[in-house]
């Protein structure tokens, strides 16, 4: 698949900011000792994501000022399900950071957090849904979708939120996030191999023939079935080449898992806190090499037909 750059930055922004959040909330449930003015700032920071990851997801739209139509097939669409979690869990970060810059301890705002839990599992599972329910893409139709999701999402925020305790001086925050949020890295690195392996593995269902219609026992392609460039050609290959791809792979991995592992692993061998500063920095990057690879390692059916040449 052609991912545009849009969803890329989406996804990413979105997940990393649910993860943040995520972290945040589980401090404060378990009665982690934490600054007011950090949690403050940071949970900002998350809606601030949030918000800009949004704003992305409008890129990649011809006709933007139809954008609310995406919420009448709710009965039947997981984009339209996220369309309403999105903005849903938005409103409900911004309203704990009020609650949190009003100081109030009322009931609302102890339920505020598990809120935010819950929403964040709620939109990470609809916003994988878009992908893992389309059978006829069998890299997408699979549970590690919904995995990697969601473990992605809690290993990146989990990663930030480290980087902003340290970066703060938080050590309470700071020892209790650590050995989870370098589970969730392990256990999303764990899934994401898995995924990379099955997909490798993975044949066509689809033949040639099948596609054609013609029986014809022995079948080659002399063309990509079109004169010209089209929707089809554009849209369902990103272009790239087989080495570009597993570059690309290999530099996700890397940027994503097995540098920051290592380093979360001096930090705890060192009691050093620019580790996680420096593990932050390189998943941003690795996030989006790591999204394109999830959408340019699926094989649309269609390419059979058009975009394969024998």
């Amino acid at each position: 698949m052609h991912p545009a750059f849009s969803i890329l930055f989406f996804t990413t922004l979105a997940g990393a900011a649910q993860g943040l959040l995520v972290a945040l909330a589980l401090a404060q449930l378990a009665g982690v000792a934490t600054d007011g003015n950090f949690v403050l700032r940071a949970v900002g920071l998350g809606v601030a994501l949030l918000l800009a990851g949004l704003a992305a997801s409008f890129l990649h739209l011809g006709h933007k000022m139809r954008a609310w139509r995406a919420v009448l097939m709710w009965r039947t669409s997981w984009m339209s399900r996220e369309v309403i979690v999105m903005p849903a869990y938005i409103a409900l970060a911004a309203l704990w950071w009020l609650v949190l810059y009003t100081g109030s301890d009322s009931a609302l705002a102890r339920a505020l957090p598990w809120a935010v839990v819950v929403g964040a599992l709620v939109l990470w599972y609809c916003t994988a849904m878009i992908y893992a329910c389309l059978r006829f893409i069998q890299e997408w139709a699979h549970w590690s979708t919904v995995a990697n999701f969601t473990l992605i999402g809690l290993a990146s925020g989990g990663a930030l939120a480290c980087a902003l305790a340290a970066s703060a001086g938080e050590g309470a925050l700071l020892a209790a996030l650590a050995p989870w949020t370098t589970l969730a890295t392990l256990l999303a690195a764990l899934t994401r191999w898995h995924s990379l392996r099955r997909n490798a593995a993975l044949r066509p269902v689809s033949t040639l023939q099948s596609a054609t219609g013609i029986q014809a026992r022995k079948l080659v392609q002399k063309s990509m079935g079109m004169s010209a460039g089209a929707f089809n050609t554009r849209e369902f290959f990103h272009g790239a080449s087989q080495l570009a791809l597993r570059n690309v792979r290999w530099a996700f991995v890397l940027g994503l898992f097995v540098l920051p592992l290592a380093l979360q692993l001096c930090a705890f061998t060192s009691a050093a806190t620019w580790p996680w500063a420096l593990a932050a920095l390189l998943q941003a990057p690795s996030l989006i090499a790591e999204r394109w690879v999830f959408f340019a390692q699926a094989k649309h059916p269609q390419n059979l037909y058009y975009q394969v040449v024998g």
